[in-house]
């Protein structure tokens, strides 16, 4: 198989990975809203937890 080929098979197959990553935390973050929820991050080594209205101020 040529290496060119795989490369860019390769290349597709993560760009459709890093899409379905983003569809998912969007929708995470609208059934959040929906039910006045509660997300649980980490950001900068440290456990956030961001309530749905701090999620409509972020956007």
């Amino acid at each position: 198989m040529n290496k060119n080929l795989v490369e860019a098979e390769i290349e597709q197959m993560q760009e459709k990975i890093d899409a379905g990553i983003l569809l998912t935390q969007q929708r995470l973050k609208e059934k959040c809203k929906k039910e006045n929820g509660e997300l649980v991050v980490m950001r900068d080594g440290e456990v956030t937890h961001l309530k749905a209205e701090d999620l409509v101020q972020m956007e």
